[in-house]
């Protein structure tokens, strides 16, 4: 980390080096008394900091990725800038100018021309947008030599006009060491508590709160690799965006909590993460140290797995359900409400054992991110550049999906559910690599490739969720003769939809083998 630098203004140009963590309220006193955080030397007593944040009325600094505070601490004030954090799994970065505030703002200080141009241009317009109100008790980890590690526990609120929201965060801020240092301290204690990394800063949330803008569920856009980046940078690339995803739906899911408009989303998304982030390991795995791709391929597979119910129960309502009541169907089946209702306490209990498991994936998250800060540079990658390893890996997932395919064309009618099964998910990890690597082959057939496999997947998926739909369906009626009956004739092959389904099935699996042996476009 390098030093803060103090000029003729009085302003410390640092740069800031944190990683910060959210938790929830009931956890407060064992995160206290947890033997790490109670062995660390307190930093004068705890403080509350009244902080207003200020922009242009038409938002100009936040536009340009530009936070402007002022900080009351006892009699003291600061003014503080900061600018836009490259950020991942909580760990951010940015250049902050912190100095004395006497009334009025003085960007004199400010050593990076372009900030101090924005700044200057904007200074006499800005106003309070938010406040944030917080208790700070903060601690020093000083483990060894050369490493010293800030943790700062904020407590209590944003305020932006009548609307405000919670503030349960930790903060580690590095004062020397190294980022593995944050990322092994905030290990340990995700270990043991619920904490949740996150990119979301103070000022972002207050200006979210500002707008009354509803958290929704976050999709990460993938980056555009290059074919003159070593290949596990090229790696490292993909994998900080699906973590990113895989974070971000996190923290939604649990701030929106059981009942939040968002949960049924922010879940699916978060699946996707995971199973990017699984289909990247494998098709990187040859340039990768060998325990790399089995231990975290389990691992991923295991967080994943422990959603599954709960993202089947909210396709069911969503693909079922819920378009029969619309169409008020609960008077023409009898004891439909009955099936209704379980299926409402089913989604429930659910949600609340996904979320209680999520809570649970910040060490996971901080873990895989570590262990991608950690990755060597292997002597044999640079033998293998990027382009030439997607040819190759693209092209032995291909013959993986042709091999699943044709076990389909022999499946038996017991068999079949299941094949189709492993073909969606075949399907789904060429999709992937062809998405990871189509910076590298941009063209109308790449693009083209693609929209087609997300088809074939698409269409799988629908005959996979009417199975999964006839399994909770059955397993909610008992040994309810009624209610056997109502799932009957929801899902089952009433007015000929097992005919069509069987011959949209067919039709599918034409077109999926057109597909796969056509011309690569790699």
């Amino acid at each position: 980390m390098n030093a803060p630098s103090a000029n003729r203004h009085g302003a410390a140009m640092n740069q800031e080096i944190e990683l910060k963590l959210n938790f929830p309220a009931s956890i407060l006193p064992m995160l206290r008394h947890h033997p790490i955080v109670a062995g660390m030397q307190k930093q004068g007593r705890a403080a509350t900091l009244h902080n207003t944040y200020f922009d242009t009325p038409d938002f100009a600094l936040k536009a340009h990725k530009i936070a402007v505070r002022t900080r009351k601490q006892g009699r003291n004030w600061l003014q503080t800038v900061k600018c836009a954090a490259t950020s991942t799994a909580g760990l951010s970065q940015r250049p902050e100018w912190e100095q004395t505030y006497r009334g009025q703002f003085d960007f004199d200080a400010v050593d990076s021309p372009e900030v101090a141009e924005k700044l200057a241009l904007h200074r006499d317009t800005l106003v309070p947008v938010f406040t944030t109100r917080f208790h700070r008790e903060t601690r020093l980890y000083a483990p060894r030599d050369g490493v010293r590690i800030l943790l700062m526990i904020d407590t209590d609120i944003i305020e932006a006009g009548a609307r405000t929201e919670a503030i349960h965060e930790l903060e580690l801020e590095l004062e020397s060491g190294t980022e593995l240092d944050l990322l092994d301290l905030a290990c340990e204690l995700a270990r043991d508590l619920p904490l949740l990394p996150s990119d979301l800063s103070k000022a972002a949330r207050g200006y979210r709160l500002f707008h009354d803008q509803a958290l929704q569920a976050e999709q990460t856009a993938l980056p555009g690799i290059a074919a003159n980046q070593s290949t596990l940078d090229a790696f490292r690339d993909l994998a900080y965006a699906c973590l990113r995803q895989w974070q971000a739906n996190a923290n939604i899911a649990i701030a929106t909590g059981i009942h939040g408009d968002a949960y049924t989303e922010c879940l699916h998304l978060l699946r996707v993460a995971l199973r990017r982030l699984r289909s990247l390991i494998r098709i990187f795995s040859p340039i990768l140290p060998d325990a790399f791709a089995p231990s975290w391929n389990e691992r991923l597979r295991d967080l994943a797995a422990g959603l599954s119910n709960s993202r089947d129960i909210e396709v069911l309502h969503e693909t079922v359900l819920d378009p029969l009541i619309a169409h008020d169907g609960t008077h023409r089946i009898e004891g439909l409400p009955r099936l209704l209702a379980c299926a409402d306490n089913a989604r429930l209990h659910a949600r609340e054992t996904a979320l209680g498991r999520i809570a649970r994936h910040g060490h996971a998250l901080l873990a895989f991110s570590t262990a991608l800060h950690r990755l060597p540079d292997p002597v044999r990658t640079a033998a293998v550049p990027p382009k030439r390893l997607a040819r190759q890996r693209l092209t032995w997932l291909r013959k993986s999906t042709r091999r699943r395919f044709e076990a389909c064309t022999r499946a038996s009618s017991s068999s079949a559910p299941a094949q189709l099964h492993a073909l969606r998910i075949a399907l789904k990890r060429l999709r992937y690599g062809a998405e990871f690597f189509a910076p590298l082959f941009a063209s109308k057939a790449g693009l083209q490739y693609q929209k087609r496999l997300t088809r074939a997947q698409t269409a799988l998926g629908h005959f996979s969720d009417a199975d999964s739909a006839r399994s909770l369906l059955q397993a909610w009626t008992g040994g309810d003769d009624t209610l056997r009956t109502t799932a009957l004739c929801i899902v089952d092959d009433k007015d000929g939809r097992g005919k069509r389904l069987a011959r949209c099935q067919r039709r599918t699996l034409r077109k999926i083998e057109a597909l796969l042996w056509s011309k690569k476009p790699w």
